[in-house]
This record gives structure tokens, C-alpha cells and sequence, in this order.
């Protein structure tokens, strides 16, 4: 499990870097859309972050009903 952790936390880091690099972008239009792509990638990232961490203490975290 601490290793799903880092390594999520790793694709975040990746990820902003990534996105700094691209903001540079002229056109608007696509500025915005990655910025959209960067916000559904980092949504899914901390629900995945959220199981995970559900899963290790053995805890529903997000009240869902659901651990993990």
C-alpha cells in the first residue's frame, strides 16, 4: 500500500510538472483543455489515493460505506 501512495503522489508531482511545461501553450483554447485533462487526471488520482489510504488504516475515509 505505501507504495501505490508514492507512487501516486509521484504521478501528481509528474503531472504538475508536465502541466508547467504546457502552459506556455499560445492558443487558449487548448490551455484550457489541458487544464480540464490535468483536473480529471488529478480527481482520479486522489479518489485512487483515497482507497488506498482506506485500504491501509481499514477505515471508510469518504463515509461512502465503502473501505477501499
Amino acid at each position: 500500500h505505501k507504495g501505490e501512495a508514492m507512487g501516486l503522489f509521484w504521478d501528481l508531482i509528474q503531472q504538475s510538472q508536465i502541466s508547467e511545461q504546457q502552459s506556455r501553450a499560445t492558443n487558449l483554447e487548448d490551455r484550457v483543455a489541458r487544464l480540464e485533462a490535468e483536473l480529471t487526471r488529478t480527481k482520479q488520482s486522489i479518489v485512487d489515493l483515497l482507497k488506498i489510504l482506506e485500504k491501509h488504516f481499514g477505515e471508510d475515509i469518504n463515509k461512502d460505506g465503502e473501505i477501499g
